[in-house]
């Protein structure tokens, strides 16, 4: 029976995409010169897997891609190229190129075979230090293993004797004897004898291990290149043999090693065995000559449905999850017992078995929703890149700092905040650090410093990008707002308004546009994005020391605790993070000034009122003097406002529902939620409400 290989695409396209994110990261921490052996055994690895897998399931055009990156790494691995920057370059640009392939593929769309061509040319040139695509090496070395090796004898039989022997490890890498044993039916007649001599007896035999080897003879007009492309996935993992049927004595025979650089070209004395170099360049013509793909990328996809997003859990919480279900059983068994011989004498313990349930699904709601949270590291994994290309561009020296990489995160809320935070990113490199001659004039140190940091307050995650460059200049953002007919010049603004301006759309300071930043477009959009998300976005500067912008979100877009309140007959949520305090005012603490509204006297701060029954118009308010219901202080997006309402019910986690994708947008509203009777009740967008306050 054949295996429908399809099944496993997805998880190889997303252990594909950790693999090249782990080489992007290691690339980017190499010192030149020297090789650091964890760093360049980690890229390698990744690699290696990527080479592996694409092989097993037919994406040749990745396999031979990967398989030229791999050769110029395992030159640096064994220390017979030093790092250099030109290198690191070469590399990461192959990484880029190897993502939009694995994408492609993904998508079942066409390679961009233009593209792929340009990075293999770029990656031969490094290796082999020509300026085109073929090897020139001595024919003394090359010519003579091309003639004895990829050519059968034409006096004697066409094909060749291979002697495999897998370590015992091989079958946990992925690789299967039996798919080889397969290809190299399909290039000739085969005859294989299995040798059993390492077969542990029953008791000691683990399945998950490789004990057999195998002698195979294979007949016709096959080259080297082919028999090498089927072995290539495995030359670590095995000790290989090949040796061509008509080879006499003296003939040319390849003997592989665990070590793929160790390979020797037997026959030949001992003083004329290839170097080093030699042997890097016959690797590089093999690479060259291997055949192309019979069938296209697309073709191969085909069948492959595309993958939903999955994420990969740590079994520890699988295990959590569990055992809370085991709780609901025994809890459920019990009130099943109850309800079937009820009497009142057994109240009690009706009422201890709903407690018990209460906990216990408070408890699994927990772990379900713990599932989904995800390190801030799979976004912040991205940035150390993006600031090494642009600061290259800009012609800045810039260092990034990662704190908090570990603080978990709704998978939503991570998968929605990669853009935002490249704008920000992207702004601070641009528009915050200064060039370094500048910085040297005023003090600083040439290399400029960008921050991220992410860590938890109260219910909220918050995630500053921080620069210490040169900050925002209150008069040039005052003065670029009027002159672009934003603001009238008599508009009176504090600090923070003023910081906030660049959120306007089509607000810019910039003096020349580039295509990193500086068109007007891009701030005013974050702002939206975060707010999308329940969030609120804020910014303090100082100028001449740098700029801090910090994002605040919930830490999960499907649950809140929240605050539920009484308006007459109606029922809304306040999210428990937005309360600051409940007070009962008094006639002597209200302001009212003519024309702009209600506000109120707490501790020396004025804060404006909003009615809550006027704003969503409910004719059933018990109160309507403020003198006779409660303020609720609340706190968005940096300021305060009192919400009046009749009274406060009680707090409890709700399940957020969307009106926008059900209804449509409502200002001062985030979603919906269903409350044990079966009734709705909104729940408040607390800056939304702030902004209408203010207007």
């Amino acid at each position: 029976m054949s295996i429908d290989m399809a099944q496993f695409h997805q998880v190889f396209f997303e252990e594909s995409f950790e693999g090249l994110e782990a080489m992007e990261s290691g690339l980017l921490n190499l010192d030149m010169g020297d090789v650091d052996d964890e760093e360049i055994n980690t890229i390698f690895r990744a690699a290696h897997s990527i080479k592996g897998g694409s092989g097993t399931f037919g994406f040749t055009s990745v396999s031979d891609f990967t398989h030229v990156m791999e050769t110029l790494l395992d030159e640096m691995r064994d220390g017979r190229r030093q790092v250099t920057q030109t290198a690191v370059d070469v590399l990461l640009g192959s990484v880029d190129c190897l993502k939009e392939m694995l994408t492609a593929i993904q998508d079942e769309q066409e390679i961009d075979e233009a593209s792929v061509a340009e990075h293999k040319k770029t990656l031969e040139i490094e290796l082999n230090g020509e300026e085109n695509n073929s090897v020139t090496v001595e024919t003394s070395a090359v010519e003579t293993i091309n003639t004895e090796l990829l050519q059968a004898d034409e006096d004697g039989e066409q094909g060749w004797h291979i002697a495999f022997s897998p370590h015992t490890h091989l079958l946990k890498t992925g690789n299967d004897p039996v798919r080889m044993f397969r290809e190299l039916s399909g290039l000739g007649e085969l005859t294989i004898t299995v040798d059993f001599q390492g077969v542990p007896d029953l008791y000691d035999l683990d399945p998950e291990e490789c004990h057999l080897s195998w002698d195979i003879n294979i007949t016709g007009a096959i080259s080297a290149a082919e028999i090498d492309d089927i072995f290539d996935w495995v030359e670590e993992d095995c000790d290989l043999a090949v040796q061509s049927l008509s080879a006499k004595a003296g003939k040319a025979q390849i003997t592989s090693t665990p070590n793929p650089t160790a390979a020797t070209v037997a026959g030949q004395d001992e003083t004329h065995a290839p170097t080093t170099e030699t042997q890097s360049q016959v690797k590089a013509v093999k690479t060259a000559n291997k055949p192309q793909a019979k069938k296209t990328n697309k073709e191969v996809a085909k069948s492959s449905a595309k993958g939903s997003g999955s994420i990969r859990v740590d079994t520890a919480k699988i295990d959590t999850l569990i055992n809370m279900v085991g709780e609901l059983v025994i809890t459920q068994s019990m009130l099943s017992l109850v309800g079937e011989h009820f009497e009142l004498n057994r109240l009690d313990q009706l009422k201890n078995g709903l407690a018990q349930l209460e906990r216990h699904t408070r408890e699994l709601q927990e772990s379900v929703m713990n599932i989904r949270m995800l390190p801030i590291s799979f976004v912040f994994g991205r940035f150390p890149r993006l600031v090494h290309d642009l600061s290259t561009k800009l012609e800045k020296k810039i260092e990034l700092v990662l704190i908090g990489e570990n603080t978990e995160v709704d998978k939503t809320v991570v998968e929605l905040l990669s853009d935002p935070l490249v704008h920000l990113l992207r702004n601070s490199l641009d528009h915050g650090i200064e060039m370094p001659a500048e910085r040297a004039a005023s003090g600083k140190p040439e290399t400029g410093t960008v921050t991220l940091e992410a860590y938890h307050r109260g219910g909220m995650i918050v995630i500053e990008v921080r620069d210490d460059g040169k900050g925002l200049n209150k008069d040039v953002l005052r003065a670029k707002a009027i002159e672009k007919g934003l603001i009238d010049g008599d508009t009176v603004l504090t600090d923070k308004q003023t910081f906030e301006l660049i959120f306007m759309a089509g607000f810019s300071t910039a003096e020349k546009l580039t295509d990193v930043s500086g068109r007007g477009v891009g701030m005013d959009v974050v702002r939206r994005n975060i707010q999308s998300l329940g969030g609120n976005i804020e910014i303090t500067s100082e100028l001449g020391k740098g700029t801090t912008i910090a994002i605040h979100l919930p830490l999960t877009l499907a649950i809140l605790d929240g605050q539920s309140i009484a308006v007459g007959d109606e029922r809304f949520i306040i999210p428990l993070g937005s309360i600051i305090e409940s007070v009962n005012i008094k006639e002597n603490m209200i302001n009212r000034v003519a024309g702009k509204g209600e506000t109120f006297r707490l501790r020396n701060e004025y804060l404006p009122i909003v009615r809550m029954h006027e704003i969503f118009e409910v004719k059933t308010a018990l109160a309507t003097k403020l003198t006779e219901g409660l303020v609720v202080v609340v706190e968005g997006q940096g300021m305060r406002c009192g919400l009046f309402i009749d009274d406060l019910l009680g707090q409890q986690q709700v399940v957020i529902k969307s009106l926008e994708a059900n209804y449509r947008k409502v200002e001062g509203v985030s979603g919906a939620t269903i409350l044990g009777d079966g009734s709705v009740a909104l729940i408040l967008d607390i800056p939304g409400l702030v902004r209408l306050s203010n207007q």
